[in-house]
Order: structure tokens, then C-alpha cells, then sequence
């Protein structure tokens, strides 16, 4: 005896429609700033990721149209491009909002209260991961590393970064940007829409005034290894506190000097088994 599909609650359904495509007037601009990207590239399917980029500035994701825009731009087919479209997770799928607010919620970053500051996003903007405020402005998603944990915990606006953030600090970080203030990431040029962000990955320049000259760079906790490793001594402190004039004043850093081996965290700690004053009492053996 066989079942059919229905029995077994599985709905086939009907085959998607093709994609609409884009307007006569957007499809030409769209074809001229394409044809500048693909001329980048010996092989012209290398171009697929700004070109991703680029429909996603148009509509603020990509959508289905999009994919069929940069499929017939380069001889692919659908399948490939949404291949490439559904693997990384910085082009975007459906509708959401100015600016992609990203909360690191990995190892270092939650230990430092990354997971704290997600939590108390959700709550004030209320919304879920990788949901969008009603106005529009804000979508709120928990994010993997990015490669700043010496700022831990980093929050990322359309892929710029707001290094030791505090749930307090976050909070007003959006509340500026709902209201249209203007937002300075800690490094990197003042915040624009995440449809600019996209035409800007694409490969067009920045054409607001002073904003390249404002691009960002490794923060001196990044530059502190490399410092080292040139035998330069290690300033005092790289970051600035994120707590305020309530904190207790802290003990002065010391300072090594040139003669001091730069790899002293290298050398034999006092632990349980080395230090008599502390010791760490007699080992069980397994199973005992």
C-alpha cells in the first residue's frame, strides 16, 4: 500500500514563477554601473559578489529579481547566483532595516557581555534577532566573530565598528540612530544607510565629503602584538575604561622596559604546583 504526499503532511506545491524583472530605467542605470564592475575582472563571473552588492543597494536585499539581474549580466545561471546569494550571510534576503545593527555574541565578546547587551537590545528596541523596528530603521541580529575581540564586546552598524560597548552605551547608540543624529563609529567614517554601505562594497567610492579621509584602521589594542614583536615597549593602557567617574581608580600599569624580554607573559607563572604558599593538595587518581 503507498501513501501519497499529502497523507504524509509534504505539500508540493506549485513551481515559483521567474523573477520579475527590474524597471526599464533602473534595469539601464543598474547595466551601466555593471558593466564598470565586470570590466574589473578577467573572468567575468569573479564580479558575482559586488554585483550582489550592488542590486542589494537597490532594494536593501537581494531579492529574486536581483539574482536574475546578475545571472543574465554574467551568463550564469539562477542556481549559481542564489548559490553564492544564500552562502554569505552579509547579503541580505528579505526586507529589514537602515542600519544592521549586529551584536557579537561569540566567546570573548559574551563573556565580556556581548550577551547582555543582546538582551537588553531586544528588550528596548523590541524585536527578536534578525527582526526590524517598526519604523523601519534598525534590524537587531546577534553576530560571529569579527575579529575584534581585543574591543570586546563589539557591536557592528552596517559593518562598522563600536568597540567596548556597555548595555547602556547600546542602547543610546540605536536611540541616535532612530532619530537621525549622527553616529560616529570608534573607527571608521560617520554612519550611512546599509544601501550605501552596499554600493560602497560594490566598489564605488565614498562620495560624501571628508569621508574616505575618515576611513578607519587597527586600533592600537590590535597594533600592541605587532609593537612587541618589534621590540618597542607597550604603552600603559590601548583602550579607554568603559566605565565612568564611579569606578575605583585603578593600580598604575607597568611600564617594561627595553631590557625587559618582550614575551614576559610567556614565563613560568606561579600555580598550584609551583608555589608552596598555595598548594594544590594531593591528586585523586581516576576513578577515585
Amino acid at each position: 500500500m503507498t501513501t501519497s504526499s499529502a497523507e504524509h503532511g509534504v505539500s508540493l506545491g506549485m513551481p515559483e514563477p521567474p523573477a520579475p524583472a527590474y524597471p526599464d530605467d533602473v534595469r539601464e542605470r543598474l547595466a551601466a554601473d555593471a558593466r564598470e564592475i565586470v570590466a574589473r575582472y578577467p573572468d567575468s563571473r569573479s564580479a558575482l559578489l559586488p554585483l550582489l552588492h550592488l542590486v542589494q543597494s537597490e532594494e536593501g536585499h537581494v531579492t529574486r529579481t536581483g539574482m536574475r539581474f546578475c545571472a543574465e549580466t554574467l551568463g550564469l545561471t539562477t542556481a549559481e547566483v542564489t548559490a553564492v546569494a544564500t552562502f554569505y550571510t552579509m547579503y541580505r534576503r528579505r526586507p529589514s532595516g537602515d542600519y544592521q545593527v549586529g551584536v557579537c555574541t561569540n566567546t570573548l565578546c559574551a563573556v565580556m557581555g556581548g550577551d547582555a547587551i543582546f538582551e537588553s537590545l531586544q528588550e528596548h528596541l523590541g524585536v527578536g534577532n534578525g527582526e526590524t523596528t517598526d519604523d523601519g530603521k534598525v534590524t537587531l541580529e546577534h553576530i560571529e566573530c569579527n575579529a575584534a575581540c581585543d574591543f570586546a564586546p563589539v557591536v557592528m552598524v552596517n559593518w562598522e565598528f563600536f568597540d567596548n560597548q556597555t548595555p547602556g552605551s547600546a542602547r543610546d547608540l540605536v536611540d541616535d540612530l532612530r532619530a537621525g543624529r549622527e553616529v560616529r563609529p570608534t573607527r571608521g567614517a560617520r554612519m550611512c544607510t546599509f544601501k550605501e554601505t552596499a554600493r560602497i562594497l560594490a566598489g564605488f567610492p565614498d562620495e560624501r565629503p571628508g569621508a574616505v579621509e575618515e576611513g578607519g584602521s587597527a586600533g592600537p589594542a590590535s597594533l600592541v602584538g605587532l609593537r612587541l614583536a618589534k621590540g618597542e615597549s607597550a604603552s600603559a593602557r590601548v583602550v579607554h575604561p568603559r566605565g565612568g567617574p564611579q569606578d575605583p581608580p585603578r593600580e598604575p600599569v607597568h611600564e617594561p622596559s627595553p631590557a625587559e624580554h618582550p614575551s614576559s607573559h610567556d614565563a613560568p607563572q606561579e600555580t598550584s604546583a609551583s608555589d608552596p604558599a598555595h598548594p594544590a593538595g594531593p591528586t585523586a587518581e581516576e576513578g577515585e
